[in-house]
């Protein structure tokens, strides 16, 4: 099944707002409905394709034949930009001026080779597209001269050692899919990010993504023990043993290059076995300083959950924590801030943790809640971005932004982000309601993951863009990195030039220059184009 062309996910999942949230929306934040009814796929204007015959021929000799080589306006819809909200209402409104000028589908590693010295020699730039679920721009490039290559067809498990516990997968393998075949032999990833349902092993590689559970097993970048990359030079592969001192870790250079290095095609990863609980519970914080200092305690002395996030105030009397309950919290005279926490192993070590983790979270002030309300985060945490879009239908406007820093510079973080965004919305009329989460944990720091809801005003692409530039520069000047897991992409790739430093891009510039002299890989995205 492809994913929604102007949302996110399965349709059939798809649910309006009920409609007390959308009076709040109108009589806080001034929302009102969208006049004009939303276009059909059939209706987007896609102009023809610029590809030479030539060089369509030779991609579909590179993946054996024509049949694999997709030109037709729906293919090309589906595989235009990512699931930002700036995406989202550009698709709407039928913007296509970056469509790709085909989509190519190789299904092995020498296939993924030949269609890069294909598009070198006929000079198509490429992108490479897992679930195509970037919220960065990672799937915008600079050049409208591009083929987007979707890895769908490269969706396998090729090997798993129950010795070693790894696993090696093929980059198009989406992660419920992947989950399914670990689960056949008693493995799981254990890696469950918010994009779970669509995205792909080889984007959550690319992107350095962290799951909701990476208290417990940690972010993806810490799974990988291996990758094999194509390039237009040809191949790197790394990875012969799970540590080693020879030499700087290339694996490290890899993650996170976001298709501007190469092409993932296979990563083996670390894999342990599937949990025989999985225990999540609610817990009460009278404010948000005192729920991060709880978590902060647990993260650094333990015992560290499996799960364990922070909503604030706001979050929390909103509803966020718990994303098929929006509005539960309204009615709440104490609502504070909710925090979950989740364990997962044996039956015998998940109560022990959870108990002595219990009385940490006692000693820091928290008040236990009970299951239902972690029941519910579970039973939600894929919801949030189908909220989103429903938000969008009644004409608000709803958008994330993450950061992460060090522990003693979270608060300062928490504070100019939001002042940020709440200053630079208001000021343009659209005064917004900006929320925020702790949801992802480390012994010297923390992530911040911010939601924002405002009307969308007369221009929505416009009215954002400068909020997210003060986010943005925000998180610079306190000391936070430009993003934790979401990615740089073209959206933060001018802050992440800043936060690097002007050496560091010139080595990440020869590198590219070394694996994809043309610049032909994902131009614009992670780095500058020359």
């Amino acid at each position: 099944m492809d994913m929604l062309w102007n949302g996110w996910g399965d349709p059939a999942k798809a649910a309006p707002l009920p409609d007390a949230v959308t009076g709040l929306l109108r009589d806080l934040l001034g929302v009102k409905p969208r006049g004009a009814e939303p276009l059909a796929l059939t209706d987007i204007p896609v102009p023809g394709t610029t590809a030479a015959p030539a060089a369509l021929d030779a991609l579909a000799d590179a993946v054996g034949g024509a049949d694999h080589v997709r030109t037709d306006a729906e293919s090309r819809i589906r595989h235009t930009r990512g699931k930002s909200t700036p995406d989202l209402l550009r698709i709407r409104a039928g913007d296509t001026a970056d469509v790709p000028q085909a989509v190519v589908l190789p299904a092995s590693h020498d296939e993924v080779l030949a269609v890069l010295r294909a598009c070198a020699a006929h000079r198509l730039a490429v992108v490479p597209f897992g679930g195509g679920t970037s919220v960065v721009g990672g799937l915008a490039p600079e050049r409208r001269d591009f083929v987007a290559l979707d890895l769908r067809r490269m969706n396998g498990l090729l090997d798993l050692d129950p010795v070693s516990r790894t696993a090696v997968l093929q980059p198009g393998l989406r992660a419920p899919e992947a989950e399914a075949l670990l689960a056949e032999h008693g493995f799981t990833l254990g890696h469950f990010p918010q994009s779970f349902e669509w995205a792909t092993i080889g984007g959550f590689a690319a992107a350095r993504s962290s799951g909701q559970a990476s208290a417990g097993y940690g972010r993806f970048d810490e799974m990988v023990l291996g990758l094999t990359l194509a390039t237009p030079e040809g191949t790197v592969e790394t990875g012969r043993a799970p540590r080693s001192a020879a030499g700087p870790d290339l694996r490290q250079l890899i993650l996170g290059s976001e298709g501007a290095f190469g092409v993932i095609t296979s990563v083996t990863v670390r894999i342990r076995p599937l949990p025989e609980r999985r225990v999540y519970e609610g817990w009460r914080f009278a404010s948000f300083e005192a729920g991060a200092a709880a978590l902060r305690r647990l993260a650094q002395d333990g015992p560290r959950p499996t799960v364990l996030r922070l909503s604030d105030e706001t979050e929390t009397l909103i509803g966020l924590a718990q994303p098929d309950a929006i509005g539960a919290g309204l009615d709440q005279s104490d609502a504070g801030c909710m925090a979950i926490t989740g364990y997962e192993g044996t039956a015998e070590e998940t109560e022990r943790r959870r108990e002595q983790a219990a009385a940490v979270l006692r000693d820091c002030g928290g008040t236990l809640v009970g299951a239902e309300p972690g029941e519910r985060w579970a039973h939600g945490r894929y919801s949030a971005p189908y909220l989103r879009d429903a938000l969008l239908d009644v004409g608000a406007f709803a958008e994330t932004l993450e950061t992460a820093t060090f522990w003693s510079r979270v608060p300062d973080l928490y504070t100019a982000v939001r002042t940020a965004l709440t200053d630079t919305l208001t000021a343009a009329g659209t005064p917004p309601l900006v929320m925020c989460h702790i949801s992802h944990v480390y012994e010297n720091g923390a992530s911040l993951y911010f939601t924002v809801v405002s009307a969308q005003g007369d221009d929505p692409v416009a009215h954002w863009t400068p909020a997210k530039h003060a986010a943005n520069e925000a998180v610079l000047a306190a000391g936070g990195t430009i993003s934790h897991h979401h990615g740089v992409g073209t959206d933060h790739r001018d802050w992440y030039v800043r936060e690097a430093g002007p050496l560091a891009v010139e080595a990440l510039r020869a590198v590219k220059r070394r694996l994809d002299p043309e610049g032909l890989l994902n131009p614009g995205v992670l780095l500058p184009t020359d």
